[in-house]
């Protein structure tokens, strides 16, 4: 029997899960996988699982990931006849597409031609609304700058969606309901486009409120059909970046779904579409009762993070179908073909700190257990002993419940993110549980807004992890010496241990004496504890708690199903630094010092030393894991500014300080 296949072996361009995922596929069709990566992820599933893996280089995406002539001479290197770029980095750069096929190797991805058309969003909205695709109102050419945007809004009208025109992903995206705010939009925007995509170039779009945000998965064929892969609704959102997304849409209609996708359809042939890709719409809620209007957002010229719930839902592995039409593979799939079962539900798992603005978060993996079980997949490239670091995306993992009906896809799905344990670094877990016990979730009444104005309860602490972390410590003593032990240690009568623990500014003291606790010096409370190993059963006043605990850099992580908490073990010099501190605040006193709240990369710097400056100023910017934080004055004095634009800084790092007395004295 003839082979299809027109190549034998493919190279990755990518990293973490999604290089995990397509190798799988490649190694389970009898290809070569070749993995590349940088110094950073060398201990990492997805190189270990290759069949062969080539070093780019440093940590830095720009010195690994994304410089092109690496990767094609690691390519050359191993033989592989094929790449496929994964999401994300090089997968919609039209010159790294051209770049694959000038060398003579095959690229699993649409043609350079339909990356370009479709990565310049407002050539996109009118390249599809000349082929009937409904499109929002918006500008037919980009803004160029404030002034022009100024005019183009009042034909437009507000609200208006101000967005990056060569770019995705959310970023340089926002909302602007008056000209003041369209101002501020456009100039943010404006930096982002230019620093991710090159390309300043700015798309101004009526703006839909509430709107549910819903994508529908297209396959461009070989022979030229396109046909889709059913709808996915991915509105549950923040900051423009996608939280949790399912299938299929809750509150779509037949005949809603049949023109949906008959618009992404006709979108797709109307570029000439091949291979896996994605066309994004906007549905405006309002409009359901009436049968429903929405309007093309963009299409994305790759696969999507969100793939794997319509892998499920259909039963077709989108990696093997774009393999297949890369490799010229005429294929028989028609639109009748196509069979939505069940439903499925995907949670992304993020390092980030959902009690402090999602801030991201960064650290080492000390434990790690991962879910399983029936109808639960998990897409990840977590192991123990990982250092989570500011230059790549925040995602870790993806975790996705699959059922027969939405109820059991969303009761799967809470009970993996309960068995899901990463300690070492903060993540969103209990955000996301708390997400999906919220009433609209599970009612299905989502929109892109739900999250920025709805507060969900995610629990930070409790007293059975109080008492799990002192009881913990006092077993952890005797492994150390006695002068050193966290409680001190004293000659004479039995005395209860005292621990202190800090989470954000709080302190709360445990005192443990035999078999009792007593948390911020309340009542002796029975307790009884066992461990194995990393695992603890805790019994306080007959109530049982299980949890598991890690100690590292003087921080005990405790993680129960409801919560993860990591809390800072004070030491005698540490207490008395925090009551100096309090005596400040009650003072009145600020601190001068300006410290980064993450590590990452100066984006920008509004200050220069000598400045005079106001309390909450803006002074430096900083950016990562796709995110930008803007560092205020504490207070107004004369600035002296430490960081220049394009620097790393790391975590609590002083960017700036402030002399409030010169400042007076001015």
């Amino acid at each position: 029997m003839t082979s299809p296949w027109t190549f034998d072996s493919v190279l990755v361009a990518n990293r973490g899960e999604i290089a995990r995922r397509v190798i799988r596929t490649v190694q389970r069709l009898g290809l070569k996988a070749v993995a590349v990566y940088s110094e950073a992820d060398a201990s990492l599933p997805f190189v270990k699982e290759a069949d062969e893996a080539v070093l780019l280089g440093a940590a830095a995406p720009a010195q690994s990931y994304l410089d092109v002539t690496k990767v094609l001479e690691a390519a050359e290197r191993s033989g592989a006849q094929a790449i496929h770029p994964g999401y994300g980095f090089l997968s919609e750069n039209a010159d790294f597409a051209r770049a694959v096929a000038g060398v003579g190797l095959v690229w699993i991805g649409p043609s350079p031609e339909a990356i370009v058309a479709m990565g310049d969003k407002v050539a996109a909205r009118n390249l599809v609304g000349d082929a009937g695709v409904p499109v929002a109102p918006g500008t037919r050419e980009p803004v160029a700058d404030v002034e022009s945007a100024l005019v183009a809004a009042r034909v437009v009208g507000y609200p208006l969606m101000v967005k990056a025109a060569g770019g995705g992903g959310g970023i340089g995206m926002s909302v602007a309901h008056d000209e003041e705010e369209l101002a501020t939009a456009f100039a943010t925007a404006q930096s982002r486009a230019e620093r991710f995509f090159g390309n300043p170039s700015i798309l101004l779009e009526r703006y839909v409120t509430s709107a549910r945000h819903v994508e529908v998965q297209i396959l461009g064929l070989s022979d030229g059909r396109v046909v889709a892969l059913g709808e996915r609704d991915c509105s549950v959102q923040r900051r423009h970046q996608k939280v949790a997304e399912e299938t299929p849409c809750p509150v779509l209609t037949p005949p809603l779904r049949a023109r949906m996708i008959e618009a992404a359809v006709r979108a797709g042939e109307a570029v000439g579409y091949r291979g896996a890709g994605t066309v994004e719409f906007l549905l405006d809620p309002a409009s359901l009762d009436s049968g429903g209007e929405f309007y093309f957002l963009e299409m994305n010229a790759r696969l999507q993070v969100e793939h794997p719930i319509t892998e499920l839902v259909t039963g077709i592995d989108l990696v093997e179908q774009q393999l297949r039409i890369a490799a010229g593979e005429p294929l028989a799939i028609t639109q009748d073909d196509i069979v939505l079962s069940g439903h499925a539900i995907e949670a992304r798992l993020y390092s980030e700190d959902p009690a402090h603005d999602f801030l991201p978060s960064t650290g080492t993996i000390g434990y790690l257990r991962e879910a399983g079980g029936e109808g639960i997949r998990v897409d990840s490239s977590l192991v123990d002993g990982l250092v989570v670091s500011a230059d790549y995306d925040p995602m870790l993992a993806k975790i996705i419940g699959f059922g027969a009906d939405r109820d059991e896809a969303l009761r799967r799905l809470d009970a993996a993110l309960a068995d899901t344990v990463v300690l070492g670094v903060r993540t969103n877990r209990e955000f996301l549980r708390g997400l999906l016990a919220n009433p609209d979730v599970r009612d299905g009444r989502l929109d892109t807004g739900l999250i920025e104005r709805t507060v969900f309860f995610y629990q930070t602490s409790s007293d059975a992890v109080f008492a799990i972390a002192a009881l913990a410590l006092e077993k952890a003593i005797t492994r150390d010496s006695a002068w050193t032990a966290y409680r001190g240690w004293r000659i004479g009568e039995h005395r209860p241990a005292r621990y202190e623990f800090r989470i954000g500014d709080t302190v709360t003291t445990v005192s443990v004496l035999d078999d009792t606790v007593a948390i911020a010096d309340g009542d002796p409370r029975s307790a009884r504890i066992n461990f194995d190993g990393a695992f603890v059963r805790l019994e306080l006043d007959g109530e049982t708690t299980t949890a598991t605990v890690l100690e590292a850099d003087d921080r005990l992580w405790v993680a129960t199903a409801d919560a993860s908490v990591d809390l800072a073990i004070l030491t005698r010099e540490q207490r008395l630094a925090d009551h100096r501190a309090g005596i400040d605040r009650i003072a009145g006193a600020v601190a001068p010092d300006i410290r980064t709240p993450m590590p990452g990369t100066v984006v920008a710097v509004a200050a220069k030393s000598g400045d005079t400056v106001e309390a909450g100023q803006l002074l430096v910017t900083i950016e990562a894991m796709k995110m930008e934080h803007k560092m205020l004055a504490s207070v107004s004095g004369v600035v002296t500014i430490g960081v220049t634009q394009g620097e790393l800084v790391s975590l609590d790092q002083v960017v700036a300080s402030i002399d409030p007395h010169k400042g007076e004295a001015a």
